[in-house]
């Protein structure tokens, strides 16, 4: 049986040692440590979207 630390390295292979709900809940608090330092969900725009409004407001940092 080949080992995952072969094929990822040790801290990937750590991660898929993980079962499905526990890979969520690292998932978790990924996002709440990523939304505590000021990260956002809100889309960042896509100038190649048919919909994209140059003109539009922003919301978030400038």
């Amino acid at each position: 049986m080949i080992e995952p630390e072969y094929l990822v390295g040790a801290e990937w292979a750590e991660r898929y040692r993980l079962s499905p709900v526990e890979r969520w809940q690292e998932s978790e608090k990924l996002w709440q440590t990523y939304l505590a330092f000021g990260g956002s969900l809100d889309p960042e725009p896509d100038s190649q979207s048919p919909f994209f409004d140059a003109g539009a407001p922003s919301v978030g940092a400038s």
